[in-house]
């Protein structure tokens, strides 16, 4: 069945008096903000007719937005699952955005595609709890080497899908804070183990030898929402690698520059990023998984850790161009969150990739557009074209040439 048929089958969550009701509460919120012209562009049909859907993903709704979307591709991957021709959707409001992506898409695609990989899984959270002093922290520490593998079975009991990988502590002070980390399914994961988490900390406090003064669910050490430095080396959610190999008439031919001047300047973006003491190293990874993210229901403030990664170029011994991407923290998910409201169910059907075993190939997927999107950006900074093209796509003025480097 196709995705436009799909979204035709009746849903009793968007009729009767649950609608009534959400719709209920958003007319009264429209009274209360007296905007008709906003209540107009905001709660039309298509937000009437939804009310119900987002009830779990939103709350005081008020209606919907409309961010245009785009498509960049074909873009070929040799992923896990096999080797696939993705067209991938992009949300944005940025002209020229899908525009480099779509052209590293046919790059990699003429190259004869990238090859991409999942290479760890692990979702964080980390709870402190706090003592009287070192010794008691000490003890407690102990106590979680010995206790952590009893903690599995209390994982099973909150979720069907997760898993315990594992729970180190790390002690500060009179403070121990727990590395506990999950395995999340086929889901991006936050609830899933902040559930966890919550239910091993309770079973942690009854069985602890010593009492905490105190103990907070999270306490900033996950790197949850943050370009945290320390999962760089590490994981949150999927690590992901992606690498691409570019003949030199080709780079010519698509990028109008060569393999020596794109190394150039990767060496000069890299000791740039290390001056302004930038979290890994790359041109623009947020730009295309902002758009991937929003475009696919996903959580888009996991960008923030999820566009910590490096690029990395290399001449060849032949004169050609390697290309590679490590994204660490890639959050994505194919059920749950917001996979299964209207768009962003259209979006991961357009890409081939709903539902329940496909979040493995969507990280492949993140992987390959950033390789891309780098690559685009990289050749339009080398050729002269980087300027040009935004004038030209976000004014309307006519390109005038590439400028000579």
């Amino acid at each position: 069945m196709d995705a436009a048929n799909a979204r035709k089958l009746p849903d009793i969550s968007l009729v009767g008096e649950d609608r009534d009701v959400a719709n209920a509460d958003a007319a009264g919120r429209w009274q209360e903000i007296d905007a008709s012209s906003a209540e107009a562009e905001l709660y039309d049909s298509y937000a009437k007719t939804n009310a119900c859907r987002f009830r779990n993903n939103i709350e005081s709704y008020i209606g919907t937005i409309s961010i245009p979307v785009g498509i960049a591709g074909p873009l070929k991957v040799h992923g896990s699952g096999g080797t696939t021709d993705y067209r991938v959707p992009l949300a944005t409001t940025e002209a020229t955005l899908v525009a480099s992506y779509n052209r590293g898409a046919g790059l990699i695609s003429a190259a004869g595609g990238c090859i991409a990989r999942v290479v760890d899984f692990a979702v964080s959270r980390t709870p402190m709890f706090a003592f009287s002093d070192l010794t008691e922290a000490g003890i407690f520490s102990h106590f979680i080497t010995d206790f952590a593998d009893r903690l599995q079975e209390v994982v099973a009991r909150t979720t069907a899908h997760g898993q315990l990988l594992g729970v180190r502590p790390v002690v500060e002070g009179n403070h121990v804070y727990l590395d506990m980390r999950f395995r999340t399914g086929d889901a991006s994961g936050q609830n899933m183990v902040t559930f966890a988490a919550d239910a091993i900390c309770s079973e942690i406090h009854r069985c602890s030898p010593v009492t905490p003064r105190y103990w907070f669910l999270e306490a900033n050490f996950s790197g949850d929402k943050k370009a945290a430095g320390m999962n760089l080396g590490s994981v949150r959610g999927k690590r992901v690698c992606a690498e691409v190999l570019i003949g030199k008439s080709l780079l010519e031919s698509l990028l109008h520059t060569t393999p020596q001047q794109m190394v150039d300047y990767w060496y000069a973006g890299a000791i740039g990023g290390v001056m302004s003491a930038t979290t890994g190293i790359h041109g623009h990874i947020a730009n295309g998984l902002a758009a991937f993210y929003l475009a696919c229901g996903q959580d888009v403030a996991c960008v923030a850790e999820s566009a910590v990664g490096v690029t990395r170029l290399e001449l060849t011994t032949n004169g050609d161009l390697y290309s590679s991407v490590t994204l660490p923290n890639i959050m994505v998910g194919t059920v749950g969150g917001g996979t299964g409201l209207p768009s962003a169910a259209a979006c991961l059907e357009i890409l081939g990739l709903p539902g329940a075993g496909n979040s493995v190939s969507l990280a492949e997927v993140c992987a390959a557009l950033v390789l891309g999107g780098e690559l685009s950006i990289i050749g339009a900074f080398c050729s002269g074209d980087f300027a040009t093209a935004h004038r030209s796509l976000s004014r309307g003025e006519p390109q005038n040439g590439r400028r000579k480097q």
